[in-house]
C-alpha cells in the first residue's frame, strides 16, 4: 500500500488461505486480518484485541461490505451496481436512504487483468478517527480477496 505519490505505507501479507497480515512500511503489525467462511472477516490489533470486522452478504459479486470498528461504529461500504468501480462509505444504506453522507470512497483500477493486478484508490473524511480509517484500509483488503478471481491466492493487490 502505497500514497498517490508512490510513498510505501503498509505491505499486505497473505500468510495462508485464510489469514492476511498488514503491516507498516516499516515493518510494526497494524492489524491481522482473518477469513471465516467466505465472506466474514475479523481484524486484531498487535495484541490479539478485535480492531473491527467486515462481512458480505455473498462471496461472488457482493456490493456491500459491513464494517464495525473496535469502538463499534457502523459502516457500510457500498457501490451502485456490478459494474461500478466506486465504493461509498457511509453509515447508512445508500440503497435504502436518500443521500447519505459519504465518510470515505474507494476507487477501484485494473492494471493488469492477466495476473490480476490491481489498485484501490482510498479516500477518507476527516470525520473517522485512525482506528475507523484503519478498519476501512483492513476491509480494502477484503474487497481485494472478494474480488480477485479464483485460485488466485498470490495475486497482488
Amino acid at each position: 500500500m502505497s500514497t498517490v505519490e508512490g510513498t510505501l505505507l503498509a505491505h499486505v501479507t497473505h500468510t495462508d488461505d485464510t489469514h492476511s497480515l498488514l503491516t507498516k512500511a516499516s515493518g510494526g503489525c497494524l492489524v491481522r486480518i482473518e477469513q471465516f467462511e467466505p465472506a466474514t472477516f475479523r481484524f486484531t490489533d498487535d495484541t490479539g484485541r478485535a480492531a473491527g470486522t467486515a462481512g458480505a452478504g455473498t462471496f461472488i459479486r457482493s456490493w456491500q461490505l459491513s464494517l464495525r470498528t473496535e469502538r463499534g461504529r457502523r459502516l457500510l461500504l457500498t457501490r451502485r451496481g456490478h459494474l461500478s468501480t466506486e465504493w461509498q462509505l457511509t453509515e447508512t444504506d445508500p440503497h435504502r436512504s436518500p443521500a447519505p453522507e459519504v465518510l470515505g470512497r474507494v476507487t477501484v483500477s485494473t492494471h493488469d487483468v492477466w495476473i490480476g493486478l490491481q489498485q484501490y484508490l482510498v479516500e477518507t473524511s476527516a470525520g473517522l478517527d485512525a482506528a475507523e480509517r484503519r478498519t476501512v484500509i483492513a476491509s480494502v483488503v477484503c474487497l481485494h480477496l472478494l474480488r480477485r478471481p479464483p485460485d488466485s491466492s498470490s495475486a497482488p493487490a
